[in-house]
Formats: structure tokens, sequence, C-alpha cells
């Protein structure tokens, strides 16, 4: 057996340490009151109905006299479910009551939540936002947003009366990146694409805001998110035809994907209101969640502790790559990764950790005693250690395989979206796609500590001289190598 480098040990334990506390306590600063998140941690996950309550909203078309159809309805449902996406509200219910036109949703408290007023956080949605695209950029009232921006309000003259399109004319907004005509330099802008209809409305907005010296501004509800003029020079004659358009201005990467979020968000087919909110009361509550906590700490020092008394060296390692497993799993729920959106963290969701950890246990397990024989057998440390490992690699494999491809089956037939949430319901499809990401994670974690990690750093040991005793991989206490 060829043996890993005496420091590699040293340097993958500091680096799965140093990954475990940053995954559970996050980086934070704060300036004032104000706190700015620069990786998250345990404490931005999002709860699942069933651990922290929730919010109950329904929705219901503004009274206007105008008939609402089916299809309408169903094109307000999906829009607010792209919302709760968006959000990464994963655990959530939305049905529509075709009979009354009502449309009714229930999901979890956002991180970190201490009113618990659930008529803010229907806000959270912007459920009642109607987007319309506007000529000119006339308003009446400017105040400053948070964030000191000015934040201009109420249309009015030309912009109040004249409406180009609407959200239902947009098919789809995302961000990009374009090379400016004039500077050649490359830009973030908002690339549209409309439909049939809305790309007909368009080319006739663009074509008469080009020739006027007008602009076309976007406005959610009564507040102006965009305004962008039309080079008449270019388009003046026929207007932007095609279907597709870009936005472009001093965007930057958040800025533009911003934009196009609340584009996407606001293609309401007509304006809702909320006839009815209340909070939900969870199933199992803050209290029970604070036990559970403190159940598992106990539990995994009761393993701890197991695993050095009957595997000594093997079984140190082995809770060394258990904390960079269980880490993985809270990195992937709470957003810690760039590339992973947040996750709403459920019941079953906790249940496929703790299936996922146990499993890791159970390839530690498996390696060491699979060394443990060898060296009964005869084998000295290297040797024992490499038979260890090849002897139980398959066994560890063939388990893990077999439930990844469950946890991949479980989140493609129940998730958000699937021709089966009509038969099994939004409480049970977001609870069982829970309970498969949880578990999907939990294992590619265990293939990545439980399997490699450990036996780099059980290598890495065997290098130094004071730990190659027998006794230290299982051995009889009175045998040297």
């Amino acid at each position: 057996m060829k043996r890993a480098r005496k420091p590699i040990f040293f340097i993958v334990a500091i680096l799965i340490l140093a990954f475990t506390f940053v995954s559970i306590s996050g980086v934070y600063s704060y300036k004032g009151d104000t706190k700015t998140t620069y990786v998250k941690g345990v404490g931005d996950i999002r709860w699942g109905i069933d651990i922290k309550g929730g919010v109950e909203a329904t929705f219901a078309p503004e009274s206007n006299g105008a008939k609402v159809t089916k299809d309408q309805l169903d094109a307000a449902k999906s829009v607010i479910e792209t919302r709760m996406v968006q959000n990464n509200i994963t655990d959530y219910e939305l049905y529509a009551d075709y009979s009354q036109n009502r449309i009714i949703t229930r999901f979890p408290w956002q991180s970190g939540e201490t009113d618990f007023n659930p008529e803010t956080a229907i806000k959270e949605l912007s459920a009642t936002s109607v987007l319309t695209f506007r000529e000119g950029s006339e308003y009446t009232n400017v105040t400053n947003g948070s964030d000191g921006q000015q934040i201009q309000t109420t249309p009015k003259g030309t912009t109040a009366k004249s409406v180009f399109l609407q959200g239902k004319d947009v098919k789809s907004a995302r961000a990009g990146v374009s090379q400016n005509q004039s500077t050649g330099a490359s830009e973030y802008v908002v690339e549209l694409e409309l439909t049939n209809d809305g790309a007909k409305k368009f080319a006739d907005a663009t074509k008469k805001v080009a020739n006027e010296n007008s602009t076309i501004s976007i406005w959610m509800d009564d507040t102006m998110i965009s305004s962008a003029t039309v080079d008449k020079a270019k388009f003046g004659a026929t207007g932007i035809t095609g279907g597709k358009a870009e936005i472009s201005g001093n965007f930057t990467s958040e800025s533009a994907t911003k934009l196009a979020n609340q584009i996407n968000s606001g293609a309401l087919p007509f304006k809702l209101t909320t006839s009815s909110f209340s909070s939900i009361s969870p199933t199992l509550g803050t209290s029970s969640l604070q036990a559970m906590a403190l159940a598992g700490i106990v539990g995994f020092i009761l393993v701890c502790i197991f695993m050095l008394l009957v595997f000594r060296l093997p079984g140190f390692v082995a809770i060394i790559s258990l904390c960079g497993q269980m880490a993985l799993c809270f990195a992937a729920v709470s957003g810690f990764f760039p590339f992973m959106k947040s996750f709403t963290m459920t019941l079953p969701g906790i249940a496929g950790i703790i299936l996922s950890i146990g499993m890791g246990v159970d390839a530690n397990i498996i390696t060491a005693t699979r060394i443990k024989e060898e060296i009964y057998a005869g084998k000295g440390i290297d040797a024992a250690i490499k038979a260890g490992d090849d002897n139980s690699f398959w066994a560890i494999f063939d388990g893990n395989i077999t439930t990844i491809l469950v946890a991949v089956i479980l989140m493609l037939v129940f998730g958000p979206t699937n021709i089966l949430s009509n038969i099994f319901g939004a409480s049970t499809t977001g609870s069982i796609y829970s309970f498969g990401y949880t578990l999907l994670i939990g294992n590619i974690g265990n293939f990545i500590f439980g399997i490699y990690t450990s036996r780099v750093m059980t290598r890495s040991l065997s290098a130094y001289k004071p730990l190659r005793k027998k006794w230290l991989y299982g051995g009889a206490m009175h045998e040297k190598v």
C-alpha cells in the first residue's frame, strides 16, 4: 500500500472542521442594526410548516365585474408557484378553487422571522403585483428605499393613460451579457421573450416611442422598476420585431437578475387581492425542534464514543469524516453554496439527513471492521489497511448507489411540479421531495467523506511511527508491527 504523506491528515482534518464550523455558524457582519450575510449558516435555514408553522392565505381576483376563466386562474396559480420557487420555498401547498374563483396557499415562515405577522409574510410573494409596460416615465411621488435609492411611484399624465403591454404578454425574462455597440465593452442586460400577441404590441409600441423621442417604462403596480429608450435610427421605421428585446443600462449582475425576476413574477392575468389570511400552528413546534437538536447532539456523541472504543484510530478518523458529511447536508439546505439555492427543511428532510448519516457511520464501520479482521489474520498494518479498503469498497458502493437512485426517483416523481402532484397532493409531494433531497446530498457526502477522506486520513496517520501499533487499528493490545 502506498502511504499518504504525513501532513495530509492535518490538512484534510483542518479543512473539514473549518467547513463544519462555517456551515453551522455562517459568516456575517453588522453595521448598526444592519446585518450583512456573506456565508449562510444553520440560522438561515427556512424551516417547514410542520416544524415552525407558517401562513395560510386566500387570493381572489380584484372585484371589477370581469369574469375570470379557468385558464386565467391557472395562469395566476402558476405565477404564484413561480414566486414560491424564486423565494426558495419548497414546502408549500397551492390549490385553485374554480367554483369560487380563489387560490389558496400555505407556506412556512421565512428564516429569522420574529413578528410572525401573516399579512407581512404574504408580501414576500408580491402576490398582488401587476406588471405593465407604459409610454413615458412620468411619476407623481418620490421616496427613498432602505438602500437609499430613489423609488418613483404613481404614474401620471401619458404614462398613467397609455399602457402598451401587461405581464401576460411576456413569455420570459432573464439576465444576460451583451456587447455595447458603441464602446465594445460587455454589459449586463435583461433579455425579454414575448408571446406572439405581445411581440406585435411591442413592435407597435417601440415604433411609436422611437419616433416621438419618448421612453418605455416598466411598472410593478404603482412603482416604476425600470425605464428605457428606443434607438430611433435603428428601430424607428418598424419598431422592435421578432418577439425578443434587450433592456440595457447601468446594470450589475445582481440588479439585472432582480429585474428579470420581477418581470417573470409579475405576469399575472389580473390583479389579486388577499381575501383572508391566518397563521398555521406547527405540527412539531420550536421547543420540540430544540429537543430534537439536543437528542441529535447526544446521539452523535454516543456514536463517537462507540467508534473510539471499538475501532480506535479508524474510529477517530470516522468522527472527523462524519462532521464533514453533516456539514455538507446543512450547507446544501441553508444556501451556503452560491450555486445551490436554499431549501425548506421539513421533518422528512431531517429524517433524510439522519438516515444518510447512519449510512455514513455504517460505511466507516464496514471499512474499520475489515481492517480489524485483516490484522487478526496476521497481516501488517499497511497490508491490512489496503485489504480492508479494497474488500469494503463494493459493499459500501452498492448500498449507497441504490439509495442515491431511490432519492433521485423520489425527487423526480414527487417534485414541486409533476403529474403525480394531482394524485398525492401538494403537502405530501413537498414532504417526500424534501426527504429525497436531503437523502441524496447525505449519500453524496458519504462518498466524499465516508470513503475518500476517511481512507486518505487513515493512510496518512499510518505513516507516523508512534501510530503504527496494531491495537490502534483493532488488534490485540500487546502486538506491534
